[in-house]
């Protein structure tokens, strides 16, 4: 008899949004896995343009819109983000300002975080997020 793993759900699928910056090497936008949605780290590259604003406020701005498109692919949006992981190339320095930059993107509750200082190639800040879907989409 076959059927389905008792356990196993959805399919993973992959994401992708022409809103968000293309991918640079071997990985996917967005991931779903069940109810979830995992982001990959997305800088600050304009989708469009390529180009990279030169402070971490605009930076971390333009992150939050190319994460923001990706959420908006599956339905979802900021309120649906329950963890946020941040990468800042100068943690001391720019957290501040990385900070109100986040704050205005993200409004309370706000999903647990973790930041970090990373060695960044030539970018200021790097996020990457999971959402949680609160209802389950249609079957096809």
């Amino acid at each position: 008899m076959t059927g389905p793993t008792p356990g196993a759900g959805p399919t993973p699928r992959a994401v992708v949004t022409d809103r968000a910056p293309a991918p640079a090497g071997a990985y996917s936008q967005g991931m779903t896995a069940g109810p979830y949605l995992f982001t990959s780290g997305f800088g600050p590259q304009d989708p469009d343009t390529g180009a990279v604003a030169d402070t971490v406020e605009e930076q971390t701005a333009q992150v939050l819109r190319n994460l923001g498109a990706v959420l908006e692919a599956e339905g979802l949006g900021p309120q649906d983000v329950v963890k946020v992981t941040a990468h800042l190339q100068h943690l001391r320095r720019d957290f501040a300002a990385y900070d109100a930059a986040y704050r205005a993107f993200f409004t309370a509750p706000h999903p647990v975080r973790t930041t970090v200082g990373s060695d960044l190639m030539d970018i200021l800040v790097e996020i990457d997020v999971v959402a949680l879907r609160r209802e389950a989409p249609a079957l096809p």
